[in-house]
């Protein structure tokens, strides 16, 4: 139905491998700060996604080897990834951020993915990471935040930067031949499903290595969470989200792995999580779906550069 991103570690590195979360301490995001604006993405909340990692107050090896003792024992886990995780992690001085990740060179870790902004994306941090990963021969992973390629649901979301940025930011990337994964927000309530399938083009034509897709949840003391309650915008169904996975998948280059078809957040922390369902059962739903009408990743697959010229060929 979809390219698995298990399944394509497990056939790059002949095993499955896990991911191993690391927090730091000093990262922040420049959206929250001042610098690109205040009070960072209204859906944002004080954990930066990290609802179950370690504290950042662990050095990363400490935490690297906590939760790497946890999978070994529960999986008997052999190859992992060191995940960067929460908030911007090339948001910190240059000389903080080498030493972290040289840090996170372990043995048993095979790749290291660091989450961040299209905004925070510069040539000097790039050439760290190059130098990391050639004298470790370590592969490196960089996940940006796009969400949407709607610059108007950017705008209400206060996401601080625009389409340009991440298309910028993903050409730098890519001539360091490093991998990226691109994270989208599915049910944004004021997306269309002319833009879910824009973004899935948009993503595919820039040669994005993995996508995760995220439905919208509400974390309680948010921006969002205050819009929610006086009713400003309406969740959309179930339905409507399951529905515009599939399309986006169906668009999306065959080529592309899938990381994540929907996130989940602890039910203590929401307003709204996943309409009180839990996530595997819609992934199951959208899985089900899909077969039942013969719908699969790449279907619609058949736009490029040249799409008016084929009738030459």
């Amino acid at each position: 139905m979809y390219k698995e991103y298990s399944k394509y570690l497990k056939e790059k590195y002949g095993e499955k491998v896990y991911k191993l979360p690391i927090s730091l301490k000093e990262t922040n995001c420049p959206n929250r700060d001042g610098n690109v604006g205040y009070g960072g993405c209204t859906y944002c909340g004080d954990k930066g996604v990290g609802f179950e990692n370690l504290s950042a107050n662990l050095s990363i090896k400490e935490q690297l080897l906590k939760n790497k003792e946890h999978i070994t024992k529960k999986f008997n886990a052999k190859k992992f990834i060191a995940y960067f995780q929460s908030y911007s992690n090339t948001y910190i001085p240059l000389d903080l951020f080498e030493k972290y990740v040289n840090e996170a060179v372990m043995e048993d870790i095979v790749d290291i993915s660091i989450s961040t902004r299209p905004d925070c994306i510069s040539i000097e941090y790039l050439e760290v990471l190059k130098n990391i990963k050639n004298s470790y021969n370590i592969d490196i992973t960089i996940e940006l935040g796009l969400q949407t390629v709607n610059y108007k649901t950017l705008n209400k979301i206060n996401r601080g930067h625009t389409l340009a940025e991440y298309i910028q930011a993903v050409n730098f990337i890519k001539s360091y031949n490093f991998n990226v994964c691109t994270h989208i927000i599915l049910n944004l309530p004021w997306d269309t499903i002319e833009d879910t399938i824009e973004t899935a083009k948009i993503i595919s034509v820039l040669n994005t290595n993995f996508v995760k897709l995220h439905a919208l949840y509400i974390e309680k003391n948010t921006i969002l969470a205050k819009q929610y309650l006086n009713n400003e915008f309406t969740m959309l169904p179930v339905e409507d989200y399951i529905e515009k996975v599939i399309t986006f998948l169906e668009y999306l280059s065959p080529d592309i792995a899938i990381q994540r078809i929907i996130s989940r957040a602890p039910e203590e922390f929401t307003l709204f999580s996943n309409w009180g369902m839990s996530w595997w059962k819609i992934r199951d739903n959208i899985i089900e779906k899909m077969i039942a009408e013969n719908r699969f990743q790449g279907r619609l697959f058949n736009y490029s550069s040249n799409k008016a010229l084929k009738k030459f060929d």
